[in-house]
């Protein structure tokens, strides 16, 4: 067993998300640093600590061609920047008219997709860190090349390495992807477990608000996973792993669909049935599904095999007793109930084969249908179409370029007005604290300045405790590599090891207790000047958004809803069109989720009525959860394919949504609901009792869907302020 440790401890290291850059970092700074100690030249270890720095920030999510050909992109780009810097740096105010137009440019670029975004802002950083390399000269003027010249070795230098990294290891950014949507699977499904209690004081709208925000997470898992398996596997699928991974995206969208499946309210069926086991045996169940899921996900991050079991799960076994009972009793008032958990019963029991499947793959049946779809701009006309779109005051893009248009500019002057030496934290701070929302910019401007704070305070006692210039270089890596792994997750972390990184680099090129004020005062000024320009410069408060969100909301459910009852006549089959008007149908869902979090954030003025908009998220996403039981089961649907009253419902639920959805988009008052929904809901509750379980499935998840559809509409009206309902 104990030979076994250190294999174990190596793989859970190799399944850690940030492991890849955090060793090229680690490669990067160390050969860096080396070189400079070992050949005594001071002079090049900035420059080549900042080259690595822009270039890591500038990393494309690609295969390892992609990286090479955006790496070519990313040095030209800098090597322009850093010239320009270079030559226009004794003409202050030009170089602070062409920051303010490259800033416009650069980030207007990334209207055209995620790489742009990303190699835009990193040629921004850059042309800063120039203006930090040749601020210091005191008069000296080399040659022009040379700081551009150092910097762009250590660019190219971590670049290269970048390459060489993901031509080895081609499948560990899709082991990482896939494990990612299925720990967020996880995590869903045991909240959603919750809803099972049988509590008569269970705080049901909490509980489905997380829901909310964890499916925004597992929308944006499987979203990444997509994009990861197109760029760095689209050439590879005759590969039997990459196949397998494939297969494992396509289940997981499956699994999906039916962990946000509801087939009731679950708090009623908690009501009608308190005083039995059955909601508690359910919930163990999801739970240990939940469990199942997060374990898949740890076994693909550490390359390791998956046994979900093939004996049968005594939880299950115990539920279906439960349930013979409860049938035994024979008792009218439950008969409608027990149908639902019915449902959830199969739902169940479909998702533990999904699970037995994903631990095997060779059971992992081909779609097909494999195809992915690629929204990026694939000709100069797509690509200028894309950006003229984002050429308005309505587009969040255009607004972040003009406001950091304004804000690089000022800190430049600013810098200049109160101090020239390293003053350029003032505009390095601004940039990576304006962000394109409120909410946003007030998170990172607390979590900046609570991180440089703490940085500032380690930095002095291990500046004290450690003056060996050999430790401080040891530490300087450290931090660095401490940064790129938690830059995403914890800033404030990330910021403290930014921070003793440039402490212990200017201590090995001078005094590194010189840059504590400076490094502080500048912080704060720059998150000042950030925070003033959110609020001043083209305000983008989510209330604006909000009804163009919210129609987004409702088109995407009545395409969803469209897509599910076209295959009535061909049965279940997760062709493109399907699977795209479903992920469509998520990610509006978390879209608006993501602008209320932001708007809750915003000042008190300008937040307008965030509890209606709640209310209306909450039932966005139950109207999805109904929707996506009905897709669950599509399998049930094609022999009831020439049913009128499902083929009428159907046409006037998706018309009623998008004719709503048009109200909202153009800012015009709902028009009163009609008479005949409400009547339509209750002839679709009037379930026949001849009809097959399908029918009723089908039929009962319509007169929910039109439930729903009804309370959001009062939500959304001029007396929806009132409104209480508890269709969730």
């Amino acid at each position: 067993m104990s030979e076994l440790s250190p294999r174990r401890l190596l793989a859970h290291l190799w399944g850690q998300d940030a492991i890849g850059d955090g060793v090229r970092v680690l490669l990067a700074f160390s050969a860096a640093m080396l070189w400079s100690l070992t050949q005594e030249r001071p002079d090049w270890l900035i420059p080549l600590i900042l080259g690595i720095l822009a270039s890591a920030l500038a990393e494309t999510d690609d295969n390892w061609r992609g990286r090479l050909l955006a790496l070519i992109v990313t040095l030209l780009c800098f090597a322009v920047a850093s010239l320009t810097v270079e030559l226009l740096f004794p003409y202050r105010w030009l170089l602070a008219l062409l920051l303010s137009l490259a800033s416009v440019s650069l980030i207007m670029l990334g209207a055209l997709g995620g790489r742009f975004a990303t190699i835009g802002s990193a040629t921004l950083i850059l042309s800063i860190y120039t203006m930090i390399t040749v601020e210091p000269r005191a008069g000296v003027v080399p040659a022009l090349w040379q700081e551009p010249m150092r910097l762009l070795v250590g660019a190219a230098g971590y670049g290269l390495l970048s390459v060489l990294w993901h031509a080895l290891f081609t499948q560990h950014a899709v082991q990482q992807a896939v494990s990612r949507v299925f720990r967020e699977l996880g995590e869903y499904l045991k909240l959603k477990s919750r809803l099972f209690e049988p509590l008569t004081q269970l705080d049901v709208h909490g509980l489905r608000l997380a829901l909310v925000h964890q499916n925004a997470r597992v929308v944006k898992a499987l979203d990444e996973a997509r994009v990861v398996i197109l760029r760095r596997l689209a050439r590879r699928r005759d590969s039997r792993r990459v196949s397998a991974y494939l297969q494992l995206y396509f289940l997981a969208q499956d699994i999906h669909e039916r962990a946000g499946s509801t087939h009731y309210p679950y708090h009623r069926l908690a009501e009608a049935f308190f005083h039995s086991d059955v909601m508690f045996r359910f919930q163990r169940v999801l739970r240990q599904q939940g469990s199942a899921c997060k374990a898949l996900g740890r076994a693909l991050r550490q390359r390791l095999p998956f046994d979900y079991g093939n004996a049968p799960n005594p939880a299950l076994d115990d539920l279906r007793t439960s349930l013979v009972w409860l049938r035994s009793q024979i008792n009218p008032s439950w008969r409608p109930h027990l149908r639902s958990l019915d449902a959830l019963m199969d739902n169940l029991l479909t998702l533990e084969n999904a699970l037995a499947r994903a631990g095997q793959p060779e059971m992992l049946v081909a779609e097909s249908d494999s195809s992915l779809v690629d929204r990026s701009p694939r000709t100069l006309r797509e690509g200028w179409a894309r950006l003229r779109s984002h050429l308005t005051p309505a587009s969040s893009v255009f607004r972040h370029a003009v406001r950091l248009a304004v804000v690089l500019p000022v800190g430049f002057g600013l810098l200049h007005w109160i101090h020239d030496e390293q003053g350029y934290w003032i505009m390095l701070t601004a940039l990576f604290v304006c962000q394109p929302s409120f909410g946003a910019t007030r998170r990172r401007l607390v979590q900046r300045v609570s991180g440089t704070l703490a940085g500032l305070a380690l930095g002095w006692a291990l500046l004290g405790l450690f003056p060996s210039t050999a430790l401080q270089a040891a530490f300087a890596v450290i931090a660095g590599v401490v940064f790129f792994t938690t830059r995403h997750r914890h800033y404030v972390l990330a910021t403290a090891a930014m921070t003793l990184q440039v402490l212990f680099c200017f201590s090995q090129v001078g005094d590194g207790y010189a840059v504590f004020w400076p490094r502080l005062v500048d912080t704060v000024l720059g998150c000042l000047l950030a925070g003033l320009a959110i609020l001043l410069i083209l305000p983008d408060w989510q209330g604006r958004r909000l009804g163009g969100l919210q129609a987004a909301v409702l088109r995407g459910n009545a395409r969803y809803l469209r897509q599910i009852m076209q295959q009535y006549d061909t049965g279940k089959r997760d062709d493109l069109a399907y699977r795209v008007a479903r992920r469509d149908a998520h990610n509006s869902d978390a879209a608006l989720a993501a602008a209320l979090a932001n708007m809750q954030q915003e000042p008190g003025y300008f937040r307008g009525d965030v509890e209606d908009a709640l209310r209306f998220l909450t039932l966005a996403h139950g109207l999805l959860n109904y929707l996506s039981a009905l897709g669950a089961h599509r399998a049930l649907l094609a022999e009831h394919s020439n049913d009128a009253l499902i083929d009428d419902a159907v046409e006037r639920l998706a018309c009623w949504l998008e004719s709503m959805a048009a109200s909202l988009k153009a800012g015009s008052l709902l028009s009163a609901p009609e008479p005949a929904m409400t009547q339509l809901a209750e002839v679709l509750e009037a379930l026949p009792e001849e009809a097959d379980d399908g029918q009723r499935l089908v039929q009962a998840q319509l007169a929910l869907i039109c439930r729903q559809v009804l309370a959001m509409h009062e939500v959304l009206s001029d007396d929806g302020a009132g409104v209480r309902s508890a269709a969730i």
